[in-house]
Parts: structure tokens; C-alpha cells; sequence
């Protein structure tokens, strides 16, 4: 089994590249026409993502055929029906707090699921939620400000959140363009997560049973942990 944490980004063609593996390894735990299921949490007004994320998919080689959506509102929860049947599954990107809640019913059955060898990739927020110990936003530690309002997620203070349990450190995302690693170093320096990492966009963290952990992309993934001096940093490139 894999997990694949895409740190985000816009650029779909550059993004499926990040995922052809995932693609893969979702057929060749087939023993029929393989289904990746696609699980998104919109907002309102969202007209946009469903395609997007599509996108994203057929980049990396998905074919149509083998992709069933899932897209709910922010507010509403998935049920099993989301991922039963999948040989893999993509969550996607938005406001990570809705997409940790809407969750929480089928959190173990993906982590289960998982387990059991399913191939799992994150997108942003879907990398986030990811994580046992789940850094869904804010921006103040303390009542000190770690990051840019802008990368809150409608959070004042930074929490910290039960996640999907496929990892045990925390993952933040879009690191060098929102500057969001200053907010996972906070974090870890206050004890709120003993380590976790960072990731930029277009880049990608590969965490898999059968090899080490890789790193794909044009970016880095900033490995941030506690240390007797206080925190360390690790620059992790492909």
C-alpha cells in the first residue's frame, strides 16, 4: 500500500504526473475493471472542482471509465458507499476543517481499507486530513501569529484534530507558497504535534510499505521535528 501527499497546485497536467503511480497501483490491485473513486467536499457555489480533480486523474493516466465521483457540500458527511468497491481513492482539495469532518463516519473504514492495500492519495486538504494527529488550519499559536490569515481556514487558533490515522505525524500543505511551514514549526514547538512536514505545491510525499519514503516533484517537502535544542528542520527534495 501507498499514500501519495500532494502539497497542491494548479497546474493539472504537472499534478497528474504526481499520481501515475497511484494510478497504477490502484489497477493492479484490480481483479476487475478498476474504479478510483474521487471524494470531494464543495462549497455552494463550487461549478468547478468536479472537473478539475477529473483532470487531475485522466492526467495521470486514469481513464474516464474507471473514475466515480463522490462531490458533497461542506456540512454533509460521506458514507460508505463513497469508497466501497474502490481500488483506490483521491480526495481532494478545499476547506480542510469540512473535509476532516464530513470524514468521520468512514474514517476507519479507509483507514481499514488501507491496510488492506488500497492506495490512498491526498490533494491539499485530502493530504492534510491524512494524518492521525490532522493540523486543519488557523493561524495563532499562542495568540501569536505563526502564518498569514489567508492560510487559516476560517481557524483563529491553530488545531489540531483527530485524521484519518494512515500516518502518524502531521502534514501541512502549499509550504513555500502560503508559508505555511512557519505555522507546522509553531506547532510542533508548542507541543500541539511532536513532528510532521510541510509540503510545496507540485510536489509530492510517497510514504509505502515496500520502500522508503520519496519525494516527487519540482519542490520540497520540509521535515519539521522536536529536538533537545527546540525544532529541526530537514529539506527533503526529489
Amino acid at each position: 500500500m501507498s499514500v501519495f501527499l500532494l502539497g497542491g497546485g494548479r497546474d493539472v497536467a504537472v499534478c497528474g504526473s504526481l499520481l501515475e503511480a497511484f494510478v497504477g497501483e490502484a489497477r493492479e490491485r484490480a481483479t476487475a475493471d478498476p474504479v478510483i473513486a474521487l471524494l470531494l467536499v464543495l462549497e455552494a457555489d463550487d461549478d468547478a472542482s468536479v472537473e478539475r480533480f477529473r483532470g487531475v486523474l485522466e492526467a495521470a493516466g486514469a481513464a474516464s471509465a474507471e473514475i466515480r465521483v463522490h462531490a458533497i457540500v461542506e456540512g454533509e458527511g460521506f458514507t460508505d458507499a463513497a469508497i466501497g468497491g474502490a481500488d483506490g481513492v483521491f480526495v481532494g482539495g478545499g476547506l480542510t476543517p469540512a473535509y476532516r469532518e464530513a470524514f468521520s463516519g468512514i474514517r476507519d473504514a479507509v483507514r481499514e481499507r488501507v491496510a488492506d492495500g488500497m492506495p490512498y492519495a491526498g490533494f491539499s486538504a485530502g493530504a492534510a486530513i491524512a494524518a492521525g494527529p490532522a493540523l486543519v488550519g488557523g493561524f495563532r499559536v499562542g495568540g501569536v501569529e505563526v502564518v498569514s490569515e489567508d492560510a487559516g481556514e476560517e481557524l483563529d487558533a491553530v488545531e489540531v484534530r483527530p485524521g484519518l490515522g494512515l500516518l502518524d505525524f502531521a502534514v501541512d500543505v502549499h509550504a513555500a507558497q502560503w508559508g505555511t511551514l512557519s505555522r507546522l514549526i509553531a506547532a510542533v514547538d508548542a507541543g500541539l504535534v511532536t513532528d510532521g512536514v510541510a509540503i510545496d505545491e507540485d510536489t509530492a510525499l510517497v510514504i509505502s510499505a515496500q520502500a522508503a519514503p520519496a519525494v516527487r516533484g519540482s519542490g520540497q517537502v520540509w521535515r519539521v521535528e522536536s529536538a533537545a535544542s527546540g525544532v529541526h528542520v530537514q529539506v527533503l527534495r526529489a
